[in-house]
């Protein structure tokens, strides 16, 4: 179940919650991985997405990479994907609006059940130390 991943929020300001009650706002927690080979997402991290991405973290290139890949997992315009908490850390926090529930609970369960497991997959367990 990946509904521990993200929540749902109403304020009250989202046009397409208005108009379509299967669309919805939500903020989900990612780790982000700057400096990869290519971007990608890779499964969970405790209650957070871990994702990588290529770019390095300078001028908010990361970030910026970040939230493409979001908005391209959820469908939805890369305007409607901001990182709302953690600019400067590995681990944000991502609003998206106007999202499908149903589309994000299947993208969410497809994107951790493919993952493989190892040191980057481990569910928030802390690796032995060697």
């Amino acid at each position: 179940m990946t509904d521990d991943l993200f929540h749902i929020i109403d304020d009250g300001q989202t046009p397409s919650a208005s108009k379509d009650p299967t669309r919805a706002t939500i903020v989900i927690g990612i780790y982000v991985q700057p400096g990869a080979g290519r971007s990608t997402i890779v499964g969970r991290r405790q209650n957070a997405l871990h994702v990588r991405v290529a770019p390095p973290p300078a001028d908010g290139r990361a970030n910026l990479a970040a939230e493409l890949l979001i908005a391209e997992l959820f469908d939805v315009p890369r305007s409607d994907v901001s990182i709302i908490a953690g600019h400067k850390s590995r681990e944000k926090r991502v609003r998206a609006e106007g999202v499908n529930l149903d589309h994000v609970r299947a993208r969410l369960e497809e994107v951790t059940a493919k993952a493989p497991p190892g040191p980057a997959f481990n569910q928030g367990r802390i690796q032995p130390k060697r």
